[in-house]
Parts: structure tokens; C-alpha cells; sequence
């Protein structure tokens, strides 16, 4: 019977053919980079997304009618003797600013607003403001205390580039009114190409706020310095919108609800803060005091 004998194999042949190219090596190297490469990228794309999204549920903002009027002493409101507004401050003011003072009343008697920096406690306003017997301050149970008297706005930024986003987001305006000069003046869009523009007093029908310290009032003069608004002996004012008016006045009433009075009438002070929401801000409200105690709100 014949036999078989199998082909004698070169076994350094054999070890040769089954060892693993450079070529494969180089391959699976770079598959694995282009792995790593696209997840780290992913990553990143997703923690970028969301600092741009906002997912928290839009608020929608409304017009909220309040009634300021006379009536009886607000309940449990100050009633103590209050510093004068500046109408009161012309007469008794050195007479190097009284042209400012002048211009300031002209512009915005109608529509003042107090406004408190981070480290201060102190407010403005050009009406005075109307707490206790002090004039229409509006009536303990039917009328609302005005806005510019109840509400106070905290921004905290240490970089004046931070601050001018906050402005913008916003959509306010910061104003330079006296000093000499007839008009106002006004400065916006300062995060990215400031402008300037003027006009007559007569013609601002806008909710105002002022400084009266801090560091954040410095920023506001050089803010306005950028956009070519001279600041010198001149009254510095931030104008909100009626459509920010509006948003703070949502947010206010949204936390007062929450609390149980659903009203702006209940409301004796609301202290709001801006706070970083996504790539914008927000407006928060840190602390709310009512003039009515709980339970008794109808």
C-alpha cells in the first residue's frame, strides 16, 4: 500500500506569514486615534450645547396692569422721614449741579425707579419715594406701590466686559443727562460695537434706574466713555424697555403667587439678582416682602 508523505514546510516561512504587517499596525493605530479623536470631540460638542441651550420652560411675559393711586396709609409700609428725591435735592444742592438735577427731573419725573448697587443700601429716585404719608405712594389695600419704588436689581461682575453682556442681553440703555447739556445722552450695544445717540427729555417715557455707590456706578461712566457719552457733572442712568419692564414684572408676580398673595398690591419689596442662564441671563428674585401677612390675601 503507498503511503503519503506530506510537503516538507519551511517553518521560518510559515512564522513569517502569520506575523502581523507594519502595515496593520500603522492601520489599527490610526483607526484608534480617529476613535479617540471623535469621542473627545463629541464630548466637547455636548458640554458646549449645553451652555448654549436653555432648557428650562420659557416664561411667557406679560403686560400686568397695576393701579397706583390715593387711598388710605399702606399698611405696615414705612412711615418714617425719608431723604429727599431730587426735585427736593435742586434746593439745597451746591449750584455747580443744579443744571444737571434740572435735566434729570425734566427727563424722567414720570417714570423714576430706585435702584440699589451690590454694596450699597442706599436708592434714587427723582419723585422721592412716595413710602408711608409721602405723597401717592398708592394705598395699603387697594392700590400697588409703583414699580420703581418696590423693586431693587442686583448685578455682581468684577469684569466690565461680563457687565456690558448683562446691559445688552437686556437690552438696556445707559443715559448721561445734564452737565450743560440740553439732551440726553444715550449708549448701548457695548459688548460688541458701542453707539450713541441723543434726545430731547421731553421724549424718554422709560422706566429708569440710577446708582448711587459702588464699583458697578464706575463701570457704567466707563461704559459710556467708550461709547463717546462725556459723563463729566452729569447724572448716569440705566432705561429698560418696556419688554424687560415687563419680564421683571412676570418673574415678580410668578414668585409672589407661588407665596400666596397674586397680586402686585400685596407686594411691599421685591430684590431681584442677574444670574447667568445658559448664553444669556436671567432675572431671579432673591428676597420678597409683602404688605399683607399670609392667609389674608383676596
Amino acid at each position: 500500500m503507498a503511503t503519503v508523505t506530506p510537503p516538507k514546510t519551511d517553518d521560518a516561512k510559515v512564522r513569517s506569514e502569520l506575523k502581523v504587517s507594519s502595515y496593520d499596525q500603522v492601520s489599527s493605530l490610526l483607526l484608534a486615534l480617529i476613535m479617540f479623536v471623535g469621542f473627545f470631540v463629541m464630548l466637547m460638542f455636548l458640554i458646549w450645547l449645553t451652555t448654549v441651550l436653555n432648557f428650562k420652560k420659557e416664561m411667557p411675559i406679560i403686560a400686568i396692569a397695576e393701579e397706583y393711586g390715593d387711598g388710605e396709609d399702606p399698611i405696615g409700609y414705612e412711615d418714617d422721614f425719608e431723604p429727599p428725591g431730587l426735585e427736593e435735592v435742586e434746593e439745597i444742592t451746591e449750584p455747580q449741579i443744579e443744571q444737571t438735577l434740572e435735566a434729570v427731573t425734566s427727563t424722567v419725573s414720570s417714570v423714576a425707579a430706585s435702584f440699589d448697587p451690590v454694596n450699597s443700601g442706599a436708592s434714587s429716585s427723582s419723585k422721592g419715594s412716595g413710602k408711608g404719608r409721602k405723597g401717592k405712594g398708592g394705598s395699603g389695600k387697594g392700590d400697588s406701590i409703583p414699580r420703581w419704588e418696590r423693586w431693587e436689581i442686583h448685578y455682581a461682575s468684577d469684569k466690565i466686559d461680563e457687565y456690558a453682556k448683562q446691559l445688552d442681553h437686556f437690552k438696556i440703555e445707559l443715559g448721561a443727562a445734564g452737565g450743560g447739556v440740553a439732551t440726553v445722552d444715550y449708549g448701548s450695544n457695548f459688548s460688541t460695537s458701542p453707539r450713541k445717540r441723543s434726545g430731547p427729555p421731553a421724549d424718554e417715557k422709560r422706566l429708569y434706574m440710577t446708582w448711587t455707590s459702588g464699583t458697578m456706578k464706575a463701570m457704567d461712566r466707563g461704559l459710556l466713555a467708550k461709547a463717546g457719552v462725556s459723563t463729566n457733572r452729569r447724572v448716569i442712568m440705566q432705561f429698560y424697555p418696556k419688554e424687560t419692564e415687563d419680564l421683571i414684572a412676570t418673574i415678580e408676580l410668578t414668585y409672589a403667587t407661588k407665596n400666596g398673595f397674586d397680586h402686585p398690591r400685596y407686594i411691599q419689596k421685591t430684590i431681584f439678582a442677574v444670574e447667568k442662564a445658559g448664553s444669556g441671563y436671567e432675572y431671579k428674585v432673591l428676597e420678597q416682602r409683602y404688605r399683607t401677612p399670609p392667609g389674608q390675601a383676596k
